[in-house]
Formats: structure tokens, sequence, C-alpha cells
């Protein structure tokens, strides 16, 4: 289990994630971006790094094919920016209502983006069998 102190910015160094702390099973569980978790390799307590990510690295490319415009009438009153909607086994953002219309966003909010993470390890300990199992870190 490692604990991590991260910050997220674009590449023009505009903050996107103020810094927070997380813990993340080691190891290839999925639970962190294989780059920052290949870039932590080796790194231990108090040490900190900095690593960019390209889209196909971080969130992936921008994907056109996976916003929809439809009738505003089909989802009915209330919709907003912002909501997400479930439809066809994907998960949908509102980006925007106008017009009578609804634009739907399936991709990642920072897909097509290079990302700036900075990192600094705060704890590292052996899991424990039941996390391991999970593979999911608990709180």
């Amino acid at each position: 289990m490692v604990s991590l102190q991260l910050e997220m910015h674009d590449a023009q160094g505009v903050q996107l994630a103020a810094v927070s702390e997380l813990a993340y099973l080691h190891g290839g569980y999925g639970q962190m971006l294989e780059a920052i978790e290949k870039a932590l390799e080796g790194k231990g307590r108090g040490e900190s790094l900095r690593v960019q990510l390209e889209p196909e690295q971080a969130f992936g490319e921008y994907d056109a094919d996976l916003l929809r415009v439809e009738p505003l009438e089909r989802y009915g009153e209330g919709v907003a920016v912002g909501m997400e909607i479930e439809e066809d086994a994907r998960r949908y953002t509102v980006t925007d209502v106008a017009d009578g219309r609804v634009v739907l966003d399936a991709n990642h909010p920072l897909a097509g983006m290079a990302l700036r993470f900075s990192c600094v390890v705060l704890s590292i300990r052996e899991a424990t069998e039941e996390e391991r199992k999970r593979g999911v870190s608990l709180p």
C-alpha cells in the first residue's frame, strides 16, 4: 500500500486537482495510472517526483464518436449541464443544453489532455491479505 500526496496540472500549468492524499495498492491492480505507478517504482518514503503524461498514458485521446446530440424531450425536465446519464452501457456527461437539444459526452473529462502530476510518497507498507484479495485500497 502506497500513500501519496498528489497534485495534478494540465500541460500549461493550470491546476486541475489540488494537493490531496490518496492510498493505492501498488503492483498493477489498476488503481493508479500505469505510467505514474511505473515512475513511482523504487521510490521511498519522503521522495517526490514530477511526471508528465500524454493523453494515451492518462485518460486517452478525445473520441468524437462518444459525443451525442439528442432531443431534450427524450430526457424530460430538469436536465442540466454536469449531470450524468447512463445509457447503452455508457455513462454520459451532459455538456450542453440548448435549443431543445442535449449534448452527451462519454469521454472522460480529462480525455485528450496531457497532464502533469507532482507526487510525494508519504508511506509504504505491506498490503494486508484482504487488500490483496479485494485489489482495492481501504480507507
